[in-house]
């Protein structure tokens, strides 16, 4: 068995139509509990191209992280074709209502959000959380400091077992959230509410700069 084969375990999907009424029937996440007591979601996204009006989403990967721990089986991938709506039906459903994290929401949230009202219907309203801002935000590496994912993994001693795969970098990603959550709770931003507030102070900071 290859590396990509141990982060694949078998899920079946929702029927295409039921998914996204399953999604808004769960209950919603406590954003005041603990980083040891919340079960994060992170996901990422495989397309055709960078630009978001016009190239197409190809696959989509998550990874659980739940109560500080990281483990590979808790994971789905699934490409688009031959069926966009059980595959983006499956990610609703392994992700439930838990905060997702994501390295670059300007892109992939984009990507997702279109992608759920194509096939769906209606895009879910999740808890979003950027690593593009929190990275920066939590290690304070300064101007010249990294700021891609490839330069992150670098400076954090990350490593993957695929590049540019919407699942080996969804695992890179777990990784540095992990490595975030604890400098984050020294920090005071114990919490997917904290960080969420955290998040937007380093957005408004960089628009004053």
């Amino acid at each position: 068995m290859n590396w990509l084969g141990r982060f694949l375990p078998g899920q079946s999907a929702p029927a295409p139509g039921e998914a996204f009424e399953r999604w808004r029937a769960l209950p919603e996440a406590e954003l005041g509990r603990p980083h040891s007591d919340t079960r994060y979601v992170v996901v990422n996204t495989e397309a055709s191209g960078l630009d978001t009006e016009h190239d197409r989403l190809l696959a989509v990967a998550a990874i659980a992280v739940d109560g500080g721990l990281l483990n590979p089986l808790d994971s789905y991938h699934a490409a688009l074709e031959p069926d966009p709506a059980a595959a983006l039906g499956g990610l609703l459903a392994f992700a439930g209502k838990a905060p997702l994290v994501v390295f670059g929401a300007a892109f992939h949230r984009n990507m997702l959000e279109a992608a759920w009202r194509q096939w769906l219907g209606d895009a879910p309203e999740f808890t979003w959380l950027d690593l593009y801002w929190l990275m920066p935000a939590v290690f304070e590496p300064g101007p010249d400091g990294p700021s891609r994912l490839a330069q992150w993994m670098k400076a954090m001693d990350v490593e993957t077992f695929q590049r540019h795969h919407a699942l080996g970098d969804a695992w890179a990603i777990a990784q540095l959230f992990l490595a975030l959550q604890g400098h984050a709770t020294a920090r005071g931003a114990a919490t997917p509410r904290a960080l969420g507030e955290l998040e937007r102070t380093r957005r408004k900071l960089a628009s004053r700069a």
